[in-house]
């Protein structure tokens, strides 16, 4: 079948890339959240621990400055994203690499705040730098390729900015020169986590469209033949990728209608009534199912099953003949198991000419076929009435399909047709 509409693939996609940015927010306010809690322990319950890696007393509400305010800024854009997202509209994407800028600083902030309270050479072997990969790693779920490479360029690039302005790396300094190449190394890795990340935030974004266009294929084929599909033609069709054209084609329409059904309703509720159709007709779906061919239309008490439509059929007559045998059979089935709902079935199948195609709006379309082959189906179901037949066929089917024990009923005068049809009786 054809593609998702461009409105609907674009929203959907808008929708994916909001939830999970949600959840990638969510995620970060969690960690900083447990992060400030854990600093604000060690540093007000466990003062022995901090004096001793720590060239100055650290005040005990220090883990505010450093991670206090991102935090807080967290907690905003996950509430201003929330409200964005109830009116129906996006995250801007200049806005998310802003987003990006703010939330990969608090690493950087960090260090810059330790460094006024340990010496900052083991600052840059403490914890703080090992955050730039926390938030690379969590900018997969923007769905973005070159917001995960902005992620990671953006620590590596502040990484390093902060090892030349707070080390005395110098030729005559007191930092050796391997220790250039050690944080050099570290803002390479950084980098190339960006892109790693960028090629699985890609990778995760290609998944989510091939699911989207599946299943908004599926959904198409689903609006156009109903639910009544088979998986396996319902695969058919998708195999195609293309939408069925409207054409004349040779189709088998077997029309079934349930005999009395109205005034059996009568005694009955409702519930049970509908109730009743729908495990009727779930084995006649089967059946159906099981011989090729779709149900187009359910009719109150009866239905319009097609055999070689959408999808050509050289075998559509004899498929048909066959579902319609089948389901007498089960029908009989169906009365020995419900004696309080027997049940009886006129059914009648012609073969010919019709046209075949999708009709309705841009709203809402469904594949149909109109003509006298339609039609002359129809009435041979209605004539089942007449000749107490349960399955009425015409000459076209027979000769399509010879069927033994077949009952030549010769040519029978058709409401609606001036010269008579010649009619053959299966049971």
């Amino acid at each position: 079948m054809a593609a998702a509409a461009p409105d609907f693939f674009s929203d959907a996609l808008r929708r994916e890339i909001i939830r999970s940015e949600r959840e990638r927010m969510r995620a970060v306010a969690i960690i900083l959240a447990s992060l400030l809690a854990l600093a604000l322990g060690v540093a007000n319950l466990f003062p022995s621990y901090t004096s001793r890696i720590f060239e100055r007393d650290v005040p005990g509400w220090l883990p505010f400055v450093g991670i206090g305010p991102f935090l807080l800024y967290e907690l905003g854009s996950l509430k201003f994203l929330g409200y964005r997202a109830s009116k129906g509209q996006d995250f801007p994407q200049y806005a998310r690499f802003g987003n990006a800028l703010i939330e990969t600083s608090l690493p950087s902030a960090i260090i810059i705040t330790l460094s006024h309270y340990m010496d900052p050479l083991l600052v840059f072997g403490f914890w703080p730098p090992l955050l730039y990969f926390i938030f690379i790693l969590l900018s997969t779920l923007r769905l973005d390729f070159w917001l995960s490479v902005w992620t990671g360029s953006v620590a590596a690039v502040q990484q390093m900015v902060l090892v030349l302005w707070l080390l005395p790396i110098q030729p005559w300094g007191d930092i050796p020169q391997e220790t250039l190449l050690f944080h050099f190394s570290r803002t390479l890795v950084l980098f190339t986590s960006g892109l790693v990340a960028g090629f699985v935030a890609n990778s995760l974004r290609s998944q989510f469209e091939k699911s989207v266009r599946a299943v908004a294929a599926r959904d198409r084929v689903t609006n156009l033949f109903g639910q009544h599909v088979s998986p396996a033609v319902v695969d058919r069709l998708l195999a195609t990728q293309s939408e069925p054209p409207s054409e004349i084609r040779t189709v088998c329409v077997l029309f079934l209608d349930i005999r009395g059904f109205t005034a059996m309703t009568r005694r009955r509720s409702a519930e049970e009534t509908v109730a009743l159709l729908n495990a009727f007709f779930a084995r006649m779906i089967d059946v159906v199912d099981r011989n090729n061919g779709i149900i187009n239309k359910f009719l109150g008490d009866g239905f319009l099953a097609l055999f070689g439509a959408p999808l050509a059929d050289p075998a559509a007559a004899r498929n048909a003949l066959a579902a319609a045998q089948e389901m007498i059979d089960t029908v009989a089935g169906w009365n020995d198991a419900h004696p309080g709902w027997a049940l009886r079935v006129g059914i009648g199948i012609h073969l010919g000419e019709a046209v075949t195609g999708t009709v309705g709006s841009p709203q809402r379309k469904e594949y149909t076929v109109i003509g006298d082959t339609v039609n002359l189906a129809a009435r041979l179901e209605q004539l089942t009435k007449e000749m107490g037949a349960q399955l009425l066929v015409s000459q076209s089917v027979l000769d399509a399909a010879p069927c033994d024990g077949a009952v030549d009923l010769g040519p029978v005068a058709i409401r609606g047709y001036d010269e008579k049809v010649r009619v053959w009786r299966i049971t």
